[in-house]
């Protein structure tokens, strides 16, 4: 019997936002000082759960023998205690290097989901190929999905593209003889010479998701992980030591012109069985040691049947589990008390907008707001903490939407707002629209949710960057919905969050001192109100908020 082919494969996920947002972050994104004392830009690092399905596929299918490696630079910049490069290129090389005295891949394979990575992507394909040049270069994900015939015209030395899933081309690339043969033969790869001829591709789905096996973790260090600041700062949340994540499902029949989840799995909804996710979670928990598990799907609510199954067996055995992407339409109160039960203590509502002209008829979106204050209210009666995720500065949004967004959000009784610049996705429609009628500053490559990309007849780019961070401080500080209520201990679990998130955070430190002073904790309040003068005397951005909301610390 023949001895198996040996294929090393080393995976890498490039930083999601440009150089210049993680070097000089804004004042209102969070970002957190290295030792030397500069700040940078915190990434948030979710583990590659694509890349994870990916290494454990081929390892189970394969005819090689597959040793893979991970290199996520999301994860590895925040490790950092210094950054001492001038871009990030110089990062990217050290690190490669570093593997490579141990590691000599066969195939390099780099993943890109956000459209603000495309340049860090074009830089690593063209670091990867002179310092690999023997390796087969490929990459996939949403950019390398949609930006195909741009890719191969910016770079040289890639191979190909995969389009859509990656799992069944992957395999067929690892186990083929002749693999510049299997990449002009399959239609889900993607190279020059099929650019060049006009090629069409088409996705290689899975349709039987349990075919996929229990994810490759082992790729992941999980303490780095546990580190994301999206889990780590929620207000409802106590910080744990070891986060994992999960996808039970892939796939969303919504059309919301602001996603373009659809161009990787499609509209089509697929699930794992339910045994086989009861049986990954026991396995996150008792093997892996999981103290929190992070459900990622893009619609678990798309059979709520299975879902609330799901959230009793997650009570039923005690684990602790985070959901974050629930449709707020399918959170009835018997699916929220089933929530609360299991022990959560935090949603994510995916509200948007506060504008039901914006919702329906420029998103989308098919939500009313009556529906958001019923779930805020049932939550707040189940303590569950709510935090809202609302968009700004969509193509046919005007300034009259969002005053009238401001107005209704004071109202719906949610307990902290994350107010996001729209940002015009590869592959969504709202990219579409934004492209044809010439709305993108920067090609819109640089929006991160966080950096406004988007000008159109009605507004500046400028004015919905400083409007979301006015919205934040309103909403939050100034008309904070648990202040209102006279909940001073609940509303300094915000405000505390917002000081560990942004350490000058003036607004912050007043609005703190304030619920320590409510509370009879006066020498916490004057130390509170103290950092708060300090900010405030010593930074005019502060003292302009101040101002602007006729407040004196």
């Amino acid at each position: 019997m023949a001895e198996k082919q040996s294929s090393n494969i080393l995976f890498i996920v490039p930083p999601h936002i440009p150089y210049n947002v993680y070097s000089s972050p804004k004042n209102n994104i969070r970002h957190i000082p290295k030792k030397d004392g500069k700040m940078f830009a915190h990434l948030i690092s979710d583990m590659p759960l694509g890349i994870l399905s990916l290494s454990a596929y081929i390892k189970k299918y394969s005819n090689h023998i597959i040793i893979s490696r991970l290199i996520d630079y999301n994860v590895e910049l925040n490790e950092l205690e210094t950054f001492d490069y001038d871009d990030f290129n110089g990062f990217y090389i050290h690190e490669l290097e570093k593997n490579l005295k141990e590691f000599t891949p066969d195939i390099i394979g780099i993943s890109s989901l956000f459209t603000s990575s495309y340049q860090n992507l074009l830089d690593l394909i063209n670091i990867c190929n002179k310092l690999c040049p023997n390796a087969l270069l490929i990459a996939g994900g949403s950019v390398p999905s949609i930006l195909q015939k741009e890719i191969f015209t910016n770079t040289e030395g890639i191979d190909a593209l995969c389009y859509g899933e990656g799992e069944k081309p992957l395999l067929g690339l690892v186990d083929a003889e002749n693999k510049k043969e299997f990449l002009e033969d399959h239609h889900s790869w993607i190279t020059a010479n099929k650019i060049k001829n006009g090629f069409t591709p088409a996705n290689d789905f899975i349709l039987d998701l349990d075919e996929i096996p229990f994810n490759d973790y082992d790729l992941c260090d999980s303490e780095k992980y546990a580190k994301h600041p999206a889990v780590s700062a929620y207000a409802g949340l106590k910080e744990r030591q070891t986060n994992y994540y999960v996808m039970s499902s892939r796939g969303c029949p919504f059309k919301c012109i602001f996603c373009a989840a659809h161009k990787v799995h499609g509209r089509d909804v697929r699930f794992h069985s339910l045994q086989r996710v009861k049986d990954d979670l026991i396995h996150l928990r008792d093997k892996l040691g999981a103290t929190i598990i992070v459900f990622q799907d893009d619609h678990i609510m798309a059979d709520k049947k299975r879902a609330l199954e799901l959230i009793k067996f997650v009570d039923h055995e005690g684990i602790n589990a985070f959901f974050q992407n629930l449709a707020v339409y399918a959170l009835k109160r018997e699916m929220l008390e089933a929530l609360a039960s299991a022990g959560t203590t935090h949603l994510n509502l995916s509200i948007e907008s506060g504008s039901e002209r914006v919702l329906n008829k420029i998103m989308l979106k098919p939500l009313k707001l009556s529906i958001v204050k019923q779930v805020t209210s049932d939550c707040r009666d189940l303590g569950i903490y709510t935090a809202g995720s609302i968009l700004i500065g969509l193509p046919g949004e005007t300034k009259e939407d969002i005053m009238e967004a401001r107005q209704v959000l004071k109202t719906l009784g949610v307990n902290w707002y994350v107010i996001f610049c729209a940002s015009p996705l590869i592959g969504s429609e709202m990219h579409d629209i934004c492209t044809e009628k010439n709305y993108l500053l920067d090609s819109g490559m640089s929006g991160d949710y966080s950096n406004a990309v988007v000008e159109t007849e009605e507004f500046s780019a400028d004015y919905i960057q400083e409007m979301a961070y006015i919205m934040n401080l309103e909403l939050n500080f100034v008309e904070n919905s648990d202040c209102k209520r006279g909940d001073y201990q609940l509303a300094l679990k915000g405000f505390e969050s917002a000081i560990r998130a942004k350490s000058d955070h003036a607004f912050g430190y007043h609005f703190a001192a304030n619920c320590y002073k409510n509370l009879g904790q006066q020498e916490k309040a004057e130390s509170y109100q103290k950092k708060a003068k300090d900010i405030y005397t010593s930074s005019e951005f502060w003292r302009n908020y101040f101002e602007m909301f006729n407040i004196t610390p």
